[in-house]
């Protein structure tokens, strides 16, 4: 079961990052992680960039709405989703 939250308006999404991948996707579920590869590299925020706008678009929100809440260096993250519901995320994600 995926751990996914929600956090007043928020959702709260844990996800394990799988950086220098050969292209961006949801690469299905990890423990109770959804797993997400990037192309990106691991630099300069550039892998925490491709997740959120990888997750903004799929979810149909503004790049504003995603972030990294915690887990900025590390690649098991939890993502902060604004404005939406916990089974609008399920659906966009496929869960």
């Amino acid at each position: 079961m995926v751990d996914i939250r929600a956090d007043g308006d928020d959702v709260l999404l844990a996800v394990k990052a799988v950086p220098g991948a050969s292209r961006t996707k949801v690469a299905g579920v990890l423990g109770n992680r959804v797993k997400i590869t990037v192309a990106a590299a691991p630099e300069k925020g550039k892998a925490n960039q491709a997740i959120t706008d990888a997750l903004a678009k799929l979810c149909d929100l503004p790049s504003r709405s995603v972030s990294v809440e915690r887990g900025t260096t590390n690649p098991m993250k939890t993502i902060r989703l604004r404005a939406t519901t916990v089974e609008q995320v399920q659906k966009a994600l496929g869960l």
